[in-house]
């Protein structure tokens, strides 16, 4: 019998070992938590569709912020349920609605915590598109100026990096040009980039209210069959200023995370989205997983795909678990 000289398994033998070997590692710092704000004063109402994860008013909020960061995750995405809805989305830009005073809250509480802000009207209109209408369609090039109005109230309200998630044609030089010609270039931008026409998203919806009331999104959102056009969605984004990329949603779209990595030198992002969390949490519940070795694994396969950056609704859970291993060494 010929033994094979090169024995793969010799390098798996001893826990040491595998740690010296491993290529690919998932650090706290990799994570973003998703923060939901509403109107009012100390609510914290579980959302049922997404066990762990709440509505908060701001002073809630706060005290969620003030605990992520001792937990030593750099950064939070704020994502509000206005006062009030209309046509245009005008709450999104306004000074009081909870997203803003939510980011002037924490920004006085936490300083050093990175604020993320999503910038999107789907909250916000009453009709649950991302953008103005124009009859049963959404008008792009309305919409762009309303995003800018968005951007920039959240960047004065003391956001650290602007997240534009509407997928509108043109957003990200028009809101990079608002930020500049305002003050505001030292504030980022991290587009959505690559967002999928997704089904992952159903939790979020309920979360948001922001469920479209007609139609859908698939007129202005990526159709999941397409790869070549995420590259075209990339290049844009980038000759327009973005800092970072973002693909969305993340473990459906794996194949375009190493795609975008290998083609970009700027950061990437993934989005680890409701769809997602809800079935790992729905599973865990009913005995069916192993939540934590599901929810490492999940996310170490995003890191290895080629993302830097991981929101995730996890993020608490997994820096708690990475920090318990590290104290373990």
């Amino acid at each position: 019998m010929k033994l094979n000289l090169l024995r793969p398994r010799r390098l798996r033998r001893t826990p040491l070992i595998r740690d010296m070997v491993r290529e690919t590692s998932l650090s706290v710092k990799d994570l973003i938590y998703p923060i939901f704000v509403v109107p009012g004063e100390k609510i914290k109402e579980e959302i049922p569709s997404m066990p762990n994860c709440y509505h908060l008013s701001v002073d809630q909020a706060v005290l969620l912020a003030e605990k992520i960061f001792q937990l030593g995750i750099p950064a939070v995405e704020i994502f509000g349920l206005p006062e009030y809805k209309d046509e245009t989305g005008s709450s999104a830009w306004n000074p009081s609605s909870p997203v803003q005073r939510a980011m002037k809250a924490i920004k006085e509480a936490v300083p050093d915590l990175v604020i993320v802000g999503d910038v999107c009207l789907c909250q916000y209109t009453s009709h649950g598109h991302c953008g103005q209408l124009c009859g049963q369609e959404v008008d792009n090039d309305a919409t762009l100026p309303l995003l800018a109005k968005v951007a920039l109230s959240q960047a004065e309200s003391g956001a650290d990096m602007i997240a534009p998630s509407d997928m509108m044609d043109g957003r990200v030089s028009v809101i990079r040009g608002a930020l500049d010609k305002n003050g505001f270039q030292n504030v980022s931008v991290m587009s959505y980039s690559v967002k999928y026409a997704s089904a992952y998203y159903g939790p979020f919806r309920d979360a948001a209210d922001s469920a479209p009331h007609f139609g859908d999104r698939r007129g202005y959102q990526m159709d999941p069959a397409n790869r070549r056009e995420a590259m075209k969605e990339v290049e844009l984004d980038m000759d327009e200023g973005a800092d970072i990329i973002m693909v969305k949603p993340a473990l459906a779209y794996l194949d375009i995370v190493r795609q975008v990595r290998d083609r970009i030198d700027r950061p990437v992002a993934v989005y680890n989205v409701s769809g997602e969390y809800a079935m790992v949490k729905a599973a865990a519940q009913k005995g069916w997983i192993d939540e934590k070795r599901i929810v490492m694994e999940t996310l170490l396969s995003m890191k290895r795909a080629g993302a830097d950056i991981i929101i995730s609704y996890h993020s608490i859970d997994a820096a708690r678990w990475i920090r318990e291993e590290e104290g373990r060494l």
